[in-house]
């Protein structure tokens, strides 16, 4: 096998190590950080500066900026988050990437398999799952570093080679040439972070006075700041089929760092030398790598502090790149929240699946308030409609279902976090159900101007003032859901046995009806089932309030906001 062949091979091999440690250690990490992921996004509907600490927090539990700008970019279609805020998150998050470069910079390669054995240690013998998580947590620490010391041990026969040199050159002294570089390698391989790295390895391999490195600080700087500009391809593709303002908030990223790179690459050489001034002194091969970590850091906290105070000119910037668009309405019946991207960081991704399920909720509402006024006004409907809005509503019910799902077989749930899943596809499914029976009511009382003979008056009235205590119930419920409310949660179960006497007090009244000839008797069965399912609905929000208080943290339903800040959104 040539030279060149090994070198590829072991570039490659060691960039794919290095990959799966990073991607290996984020999940570890979110595992072990757990629920206490939802304090970090607390922060996020906060002031600018607590939103850049927010991103930058995040960042450096995801391990990946990409990752944040993905979340903050979903939250933002959610609704879950403003522009602004949206925007601060991203300044944050491209700080909290820089720490993936300051670990690089520390020389551990010989306590590289140390680290792997001890991870491995604490993982295999811990029972505890969060101990679990922190071994795996290091064991991938392990494997990042052993990428980046494969990388750096093929990369030193490169240092010798002429073209390399050459190359190296003309890219210090034409700072384009570096940006391009950079930009086109963090294009290809979608991070960074990975990018970065190889040029920390590639940097530290001495010239030919053996001292100096290869491509010096001058020579690194434009090729990392064309790895800041790569990767906001991510945040762009992450936008694609969005709302508007996700389309805003990855415009802010790019603008973020093209107006960066424009601004540094004049001052490259001060730079550098102020760089140098800060950074620990020695022969270049060996401080270079943590120049390289401080360049990164300097710069991203350099454009946030320019960028935080101007966020304003930034969101109006964004807003005239991306006017208003007047669209057509959607279907209320299809996912509004839910967001495939956000599955790997699986406590943002259960706040949107609690803000689908309160969509959800809404359209049962208002269908149940639309079967109620039926009854009250007498109005007459269409079975097709009823049948179709079933359909609707169980076709949203089983995406969210789906996704939910989705989230156990991706492996990323903690166990706190599993049984937080649980109860949340518990409630879902008395919401769900709570849908299907008010349509069984609708097609029912429908069905009534349909037959030879009809519901009396009196029956009608009766069905109303059940169906109006159902309306309240839900109401309640809802309430409980996002508040946690105990008092109202007493106040279902006094209700639910008031629905109790009235279906008592309905069928006495109906076979007195019968008796009397006011009511035919073929009546009575379709009665007893519209009472059965009214019976359930009274039952699905005792249930819902229940699960409400003891098995779904609420925390992901206050996230979302009240009932009334729902409906006024929706």
């Amino acid at each position: 096998m040539s030279n060149t062949v090994q070198i590829l091979f072991g570039l490659f091999g060691g960039l794919a190590v290095f990959i799966y440690g990073m991607n290996m250690m984020s999940e570890c990490l979110q595992k072990a950080a757990g629920e206490k992921m939802k304090a970090v996004l607390a922060l996020l509907t906060k002031n600018p500066v607590l939103g850049v600490l927010a991103g930058a927090l995040t960042t450096a539990v995801l391990q990946s900026s990409s990752a944040t700008t993905v979340m903050a970019i979903g939250f933002v279609s959610a609704g879950l988050m403003t522009l602004p805020q949206a925007i601060s998150i991203i300044f944050g998050a491209n700080i909290g990437t820089t720490m993936t470069a300051q670990i690089i910079a520390f020389k551990i390669s010989d306590y590289i398999f140390l680290i792997i054995f001890v991870g491995f240690l604490i993982s295999f013998l811990s029972r505890s799952e969060r101990i679990k998580n922190i071994g795996l947590t290091i064991f991938a620490f392990g494997l990042l570093f052993l990428g980046i010391d494969t990388m750096g041990s093929v990369m030193q026969p490169l240092a010798n080679s002429p073209v390399f040199t050459e190359l190296f050159d003309k890219v210090s002294d034409i700072p384009v040439l570096g940006v391009l570089t950079g930009t086109v390698m963090t294009l290809v391989v979608q991070s960074s972070s990975a990018t970065i790295a190889v040029l920390q390895n590639f940097a530290i391999q001495p010239g030919a006075d053996g001292v100096s490195s290869v491509i010096g600080l001058t020579g690194a700087i434009p090729i990392l700041l064309g790895d800041n500009i790569g990767t906001t391809i991510t945040a762009v593709l992450a936008s694609i089929g969005q709302p508007r303002n996700a389309k805003r908030t990855a415009a802010a990223h790019c603008i973020f760092n093209v107006s960066g790179c424009l601004l540094f690459i004049w001052f490259i050489r001060p730079f550098a030398a102020f760089i140098q001034m800060i950074s620990p002194k020695g022969p270049e091969v060996e401080v270079i790598s943590r120049q390289i970590a401080n360049a990164h850091t300097t710069f991203n906290i350099v454009m946030t502090l320019i960028w935080t105070p101007l966020l304003f000119v930034m969101v109006k910037l964004v807003m005239r790149l991306i006017p208003d668009k007047k669209e057509g309405e959607g279907d209320p019946a299809e996912p509004v929240y839910l967001d495939d991207r956000l599955m790997a960081q699986p406590a943002a991704a259960l706040q949107l699946a609690a803000k689908e399920i309160l969509h959800l909720a809404f359209l049962v509402g208002e269908q149940l308030h639309l079967t109620t006024g039926m009854v009250r006004r007498k109005e007459e409907g269409q079975p097709a409609a009823g049948i179709e809005q079933r359909e609707r509503l169980k076709g949203l019910g089983g995406k969210i279902t789906e996704y939910l799902s989705g989230l156990f077989s991706a492996g990323v749930l903690t166990e706190e976090q599993a049984a937080q899943t649980a109860g949340v596809m518990y409630l879902l499914g008395d919401v769900e159900r709570m849908g299907e029976l008010c349509v069984d009511v609708t097609l029912a009382i429908e069905d009534r101007d349909r037959r030879k003979t009809k519901y009396s008056k009196e029956a009608m009235k009766d069905l109303e003032k059940s169906l109006k205590v159902i309306e309240d119930m839900y109401g309640v419920a809802l309430q409980v859901l996002t508040t946690g409310d105990e008092e109202s949660a007493r106040k279902i179960r006094k209700k639910k046995e008031k629905v109790l006497d009235l279906d008592i007090e309905m069928r006495k009244g109906h076979m007195d009806r019968v008796s009397k000839g006011k009511c035919a008797t073929e009546m009575t069965g379709p009665l007893n089932d519209i009472l059965h399912a009214i019976d359930r609905m009274g039952n699905c929000c005792v249930n819902i309030a229940d699960a409400a208080l003891d098995k779904v943290d609420l925390n992901y339903f206050n996230a979302t906001g009240s009932p009334e800040e729902l409906t006024a959104k929706e």
